[in-house]
């Protein structure tokens, strides 16, 4: 008898399966604990306690109402981050991003899920939406970060088609806020071939990284001229401005 046939037999289906439901140790990805789930209990404790936030923003509170939010509201209905862009998780979302390791995705993605509001967002909304990149983006980085994180965190809802970005907008990095907002100004579009995922709907709209929001706010435009009647961004990491310069 063969291995594979003794598995078979053993198993049912093969070794897919079992494997699959074990929990196999790992490295810690931040402080290299062995063995450990890839984001160790000591590194969520230390580096992933909730904080209060704006519920429309997600900017850090320092005070009972949000300075930006109460002159000009977003165009969310609510924001929800799980932690802040700090050390460690800036060199993660760096990680994962910028150096070809959708592996992280599991790991941060079980980052997010364990802050507050996020499991009930992913639980009311109809699909999670993950922020498009344009085609040329995507060719050069190999994958879309927001998917990875979307799929993980709600495989049979995680949608990568719905929204779409029109045009290769110049990149974020580096630029003031004003040209932020410029830069992505009518860059979305829904595809109409899925405007019932979108008409009338609940959405969660989900990014790794927010900074000034501008991405976030025109998505979340473009998904409400669409019909959506409630959308939830949701984010791994918030910057601690909105002025703070990284790459949305």
């Amino acid at each position: 008898m063969t291995f594979a046939s003794r598995s078979k037999a053993l198993f049912g289906h093969g070794l897919g399966p079992w494997l699959k439901a074990r929990q196999w140790p790992s490295l810690c990805q931040i402080c290299q604990a062995w063995p450990s789930r890839p984001v160790c209990e000591n590194c969520m404790a230390l580096f992933a306690q909730p904080r209060p936030r704006c519920p429309t923003c997600a900017l850090t509170l320092t005070q009972t109402t949000c300075p930006h939010c109460n002159p000009s509201p977003p165009p969310l209905d609510a924001c929800v981050a799980a932690v802040s862009y700090t050390f460690p998780w800036s060199e993660c979302v760096a990680r994962f991003k910028f150096h070809a390791d959708p592996s992280l995705g599991r790991s941060l993605a079980e980052v997010m899920r364990h802050a507050p509001w996020v499991e009930p967002a992913l639980e009311a909304a109809s699909a999670v939406i993950a922020m498009p990149l344009s085609a040329q983006r995507l060719r050069e980085r190999g994958f879309n970060q927001a998917f990875e994180l979307a799929r993980h965190l709600a495989p049979d809802k995680a949608d990568a088609h719905t929204l779409r970005r029109a045009t290769d907008s110049a990149h974020q990095v580096g630029a003031e806020r004003d040209a932020r907002f410029d830069n992505v100004r009518d860059a979305f579009w829904v595809d109409p071939s899925r405007m019932t995922r979108v008409k009338n709907q609940r959405l969660v709209l989900l990014d790794d990284v927010m900074t000034t929001g501008a991405s976030l706010f025109e998505a979340a435009r473009t998904l409400r001229a669409a019909g959506a009647t409630h959308i939830t961004a949701l984010v791994l990491a918030r910057t601690e401005t909105r002025d703070h310069i990284q790459d949305d």
